[in-house]
C-alpha cells in the first residue's frame, strides 16, 4: 500500500521481498493516523523465490476492509497476485487470482474489472487491476515478469480538505524469474581442416547511437527498481517546465501497471489544457512525436547531456523539431492528456534523466519533486522575456504583462466562405515562401 499526498510526506505499509522467503502480516493501516485518506482494517503480504536454471517466484498482497477518502470508496477485498517461472527452454508469467471485491463509490455498487476506470463524483477515479507483462530473455537465458496493482484511487481536483493529485494505491505484487544458464564443456582437442582457409576479418562493430534511445514504449531488458539518488545538474539555470498556474505530487516510484518496470518514472504536473510548456534548459530538441502510452512527446538534452522527457501533450510549438537548439523558458509544446493519459485531467508527464545514469536506459530516472520544487520557487524567469515572442517589459513600465503568445499565423482575409476551396487555396498560398 502507498500515499502520496502533495506537499505532506505520505506513506505505505511495509513491503516483502525474495529471496529469501518472507510474509509480513502488518495488522491495520491508517493514513494520516486518523484515516481520513485510507484506512484498512487488515494486510498481509508474502514473497517466494528459487533461483537457479528452473527459476520460480510468487509474491502476493491482500488488504481488507478499506475505506478511502472518508469512506467515498469502500472495498471489501483487494487480492494482488503474481508468479513466473523460467527455465533454459521457457519463460511464463502471470497474475491470476488477483481480484477486487465488494467495491462501492460514494454508496454505489461497481463491478470492477481488469484495467476498468470509474469516476468519483467530478473529482477523482479508481482504476482496478492494472497489469503489465514482459519479456527479460537475454541471449539464451529466458525470463517473464508481471506487476499488478490491486487498486489506484486518485483525486484530480481538490477534495475534503485534501489536494489535486492526492494518490492511494492498494494491493500490489510483483514476481519476475530468470532462468541462470549453465556454461557448455569447453572442447579438449582443436580440430585442425585438412586444406587450410582464409581468416575472414571480423566484421566492425556499430557504434550505437547516444542517449536513452528507449522510452517507457520501448523498456530495456533489464528491470530496475527506481533510483533513491538526487544528483546534481550543472548545465547552468533551469525553468519550471509549465508556465502559468499548475500543481504537483510525488508520484516517482508508485506502482504502473503500463509500463514495463511497472514503476511510475516521473511527475504529473497539473495545468490547464493549453498551458505552455517551457524548456527547462538551454538544450536540443528529440525524439518528436507520437507513441501510444506518451501520446505526443518529446525529449530535450540539455548542455550537460542530462536528458528531460515531456509526455501527454496537446500540441508542439514551432521549436519542437528534432535538432532544434532552444534556450531555457522557449515554449516548446503545451499541456494536454494524449496517449493512455485520456481519461484523466489535463498534465504533463515530465522526468530527468541525468548523464550519468543513461547507461540504465528508460530506468535511469531520478525523482523529479525536488528539481521541480526547487525550479517553482525561482522568482526570475520572465516569461515574456525568454520566451522569445515578446519584446521586453521595462520594470517601470505599466503595460499589463502579454496574456497570450502568437505562435504563427495565415492571412486568410481573402477567402471566400461561399467558393469550395477558396480557404484552402488562400492557405496553401500564404504556406509558400515569399519570392
Amino acid at each position: 500500500m502507498q500515499v502520496a499526498v502533495p506537499g505532506q510526506a505520505g506513506g505505505s505499509a511495509a513491503a516483502v521481498s525474495a529471496p529469501p522467503d518472507a510474509v509480513g502480516v502488518g495488522g491495520s493501516f491508517a493514513y494520516p493516523a486518523d484515516g481520513s485518506v485510507i484506512r484498512a482494517a487488515s494486510v498481509t503480504s508474502g514473497s517466494f523465490a528459487t533461483p537457479g536454471s528452473s527459476a520460480t517466484s510468487s509474491a502476493s498482497a491482500e488488504v481488507s476492509s478499506i475505506a478511502i477518502f472518508g469512506g467515498d470508496v469502500t472495498v471489501t477485498t483487494v487480492t494482488a497476485k503474481a508468479k513466473a517461472s523460467a527455465n533454459s527452454q521457457a519463460s511464463a508469467a502471470d497474475s491470476a487470482g488477483s481480484a477486487v471485491t465488494g467495491l462501492s463509490i460514494l454508496g454505489q455498487a461497481v463491478a470492477p474489472g481488469p484495467g476498468s476506470q470509474f469516476p468519483i463524483g467530478d473529482w477523482g477515479y479508481v482504476v482496478t487491476l492494472q497489469e503489465g507483462r514482459g519479456s527479460l530473455d537475454a541471449g539464451a537465458a529466458k525470463g517473464a515478469r508481471v506487476f499488478i496493482t490491486g487498486l489506484q484511487a486518485r483525486l484530480t481536483a481538490d477534495h475534503n480538505g485534501l489536494p489535486a493529485g492526492t494518490e492511494v494505491m492498494v494491493g500490489y505484487a510483483d514476481s519476475s524469474a530468470q532462468a541462470d544458464v549453465v556454461a557448455k564443456p569447453e572442447r579438449k582437442h582443436k580440430v585442425v581442416p585438412a586444406h587450410p582457409t582464409t581468416k575472414k576479418k571480423p566484421a566492425a562493430k556499430k557504434k550505437q547511437a547516444r542517449g536513452p534511445g528507449i522510452g517507457p514504449e520501448k523498456p530495456g531488458l533489464i528491470v530496475r527498481p527506481p533510483q533513491s539518488v538526487t544528483p546534481r545538474l550543472t548545465a547552468g539555470g533551469y525553468v519550471f517546465p509549465v508556465y502559468g498556474p499548475s500543481s504537483f505530487g510525488d508520484t516517482f516510484g508508485a506502482p504502473r501497471g503500463d509500463v514495463a518496470s511497472g514503476w511510475h518514472h516521473g511527475e504529473d504536473i497539473f495545468a490547464p489544457l493549453g498551458a505552455p510548456l517551457l524548456a527547462v534548459a538551454d538544450g536540443t530538441i528529440f525524439s518528436v512525436g507520437w507513441n501510444n502510452l506518451g501520446g505526443y512527446r518529446l525529449w530535450l538534452r540539455d548542455q550537460e547531456g542530462n536528458e528531460f522527457y515531456y509526455a501527454h501533450l496537446s500540441a508542439y510549438s514551432p521549436f519542437a523539431v528534432n535538432g532544434r537548439h532552444v534556450k531555457a523558458g522557449t515554449v516548446i509544446g503545451f499541456v494536454g492528456n494524449t496517449g493512455d493519459a485520456q481519461s484523466t485531467p489535463y498534465h504533463l508527464h515530465f522526468e530527468i534523466h541525468p548523464v550519468g545514469m543513461l547507461y540504465m536506459g528508460y530506468d535511469g530516472a531520478v525523482r523529479p519533486y525536488p528539481y521541480l520544487v526547487a525550479w517553482e520557487h525561482l522568482q526570475d524567469v520572465d516569461f515574456a522575456q525568454v520566451a522569445g515572442w515578446a519584446p521586453p517589459i521595462a520594470p517601470e513600465s505599466t503595460a499589463p504583462k502579454p496574456g497570450a503568445i502568437l505562435l504563427s499565423s495565415s492571412d486568410i482575409s481573402t477567402a471566400d466562405g461561399l467558393v469550395p476551396g477558396s480557404l484552402q487555396r488562400v492557405l496553401k498560398r500564404s504556406a509558400q515562401p515569399a519570392g
